[in-house]
């Protein structure tokens, strides 16, 4: 990751941190003295949000150090790692929410507070507009982690809405409509919970190295065979690491060339690629003899 692109993610991390720091405090206290359980149900949400960003924090540091003797292809897969640990908060979050409300909706308690609507309003508004900005860094910086911590922001306004319904049917309701209130919090851990299985999926992806659009992988074959020299290629691989992608390509050229000349052709292809496609890091090229003349008339 270039230097902008680190400093765009963290940017958008750490502005993501400071804001959960002070809406887990406000919503707790809310909850607390505005009897709402769905409100201290979003407070553990958020609480689950600082932690999340942290973790994307540090993934984006160690996705950025250099390659060494243990890690020769550098440290990129700190990144879908972070996304997969911030998805599995997303689940954990979910269950958490879930096990309070129904353990509460048949307990005596409390209306929540008419003023606790107004607080909600204000964090609905902030947590998406928080959404909106980081997700849109995210695509510019092409990074899953962040894009992960990005849906945790509209998670968080999930659940801040489904405490304003709860608490507006309470209101309205009156007496013997207080669970509405746990109701709408395990509404809206199901809904986290959804999220949190969804972006859980392709981190596990990327781990397992697996290749990415068809797209991507048909343009580096497309691209080698414009090299002079090229008459085919038989294989092509390409995993992603971090944002970036190493390329493993077979290339068949003319059996009696010589060992200097597929040589040659061999940096060809990986400077042509690395050229075009900047997200493209590395390309092992491995030349083979043409198989068959029909091949290329074909």
């Amino acid at each position: 990751m270039s230097s902008a692109r680190l400093q765009r993610s963290l940017r958008a991390t750490l502005l993501g941190l400071a804001v959960n720091v002070a809406l887990t405090i406000v919503k707790f206290l809310a909850g607390i003295f505005g009897h709402s359980q769905a409100l201290i149900a979003d407070a553990v949400e958020s609480l689950a949000d600082i932690f999340s960003s942290i973790i994307v924090w540090r993934g984006l540091v160690v996705s950025e150090t250099p390659p060494d003797e243990d890690h020769p292809y550098g440290h990129g897969k700190a990144e879908p790692l972070a996304a997969a640990i911030v998805s599995a908060m997303l689940l954990l979050a979910a269950g958490m929410i879930a096990f309070h409300s129904l353990t509460g909706i048949n307990q005596p308690r409390e209306a929540p507070s008419l003023w606790t609507l107004i607080l909600l309003i204000g964090v609905i508004v902030l947590k998406e507009t928080l959404f909106r900005f980081v997700f849109r860094e995210s695509q510019m910086v092409a990074s899953s982690a962040v894009e992960t911590d990005a849906w945790h922001h509209r998670s968080d306004a999930i659940t801040s809405a489904a405490a304003f319904i709860g608490i507006c049917i309470a209101l309205l309701g009156g007496k013997g409509y207080e669970s509405a209130d746990n109701w709408a919090a395990l509404a809206a851990a199901c809904v986290i919970g959804f999220n949190g299985w969804r972006l859980l999926r392709p981190a596990f992806n990327e781990l397992m190295d697996r290749a990415p659009d068809r797209e991507l992988i048909e343009q580096i074959r497309v691209m080698a065979r414009t090299i002079p020299g090229v008459d085919d290629i038989d294989k092509c691989h390409v995993r992603k690491m971090g944002y970036q992608f190493f390329v493993d390509i077979h290339v068949e050229v003319d059996p009696q060339m010589t060992v200097e000349q597929s040589h040659r052709i061999a940096h060809d292809v990986k400077d042509k690629l690395r050229e075009e496609i900047p997200t493209v890091r590395d390309v092992l090229v491995h030349i083979e003899p043409l198989k068959s003349r029909a091949k290329v008339r074909a």
